[in-house]
């Protein structure tokens, strides 16, 4: 009787630590879907930015074309690649910073609303999306531990819960895009 209660209390312990290591991937998942909106917010506005400096800096074109180049890329992968990505968008934010100083050298541009607009908006979905990182890679530090740590770490093995990689923010001293 007393070896049953004992099994009895050691199955219900195991489903506790089960059910925890789920919850930890779900929020996991749920913050990295968090990011890919933004992401794809920010990919929507791109189309409209580089039509918008086309028409003040047409013989830039090789600064539009990366940009558009490394958003079809980004847009490409799937979004279960976080540390594709994570790469892949860090390139596209690194593009867009050389297009940002673009304006620079053209003040019409820079005076342009629409293009002004375009930037503002772009600036508020680059700090969404380092809210939203921010939040991911705390998930992802909650579920690394639960997966590492004992006694979970006999659960997790077996049912096939792996670490998250965490997010991580390239360095570039001149882009004034976050990612």
């Amino acid at each position: 009787m007393i070896g049953l209660a004992i099994a009895a209390v050691v199955i219900l312990y195991l489903i506790f630590i089960y059910n925890g290591l789920v919850k930890a991937r779900q929020v996991k998942e749920e913050a990295w879907s968090g990011i890919d909106v933004q992401l794809k917010r920010r990919a929507d506005l791109i189309p409209n930015l580089i039509e918008t400096v086309k028409g003040y800096a047409a013989h830039e074109k090789g600064t539009l074309e990366e940009v558009v180049a490394l958003r079809n890329k980004a847009q490409a992968l799937p979004a279960s690649d976080v540390a594709g990505r994570a790469a892949a968008e860090g390139m596209l934010s690194q593009a867009l910073g050389k297009l940002f100083a673009l304006a620079e050298a053209y003040p019409d541009l820079k005076a342009n609303q629409n293009f002004s607009e375009l930037q503002q908006s772009l600036e508020e979905i680059e700090s969404e999306v380092q809210m939203a990182r921010r939040y991911y890679n705390g998930a992802a530090h909650d579920l690394n531990v639960k997966v590492e740590s004992f006694p979970s770490n006999f659960i997790a093995g077996p049912f096939g819960f792996a670490k998250a990689a965490f997010l991580r923010s390239p360095t570039r001293p001149t882009a004034p895009c976050r990612w």
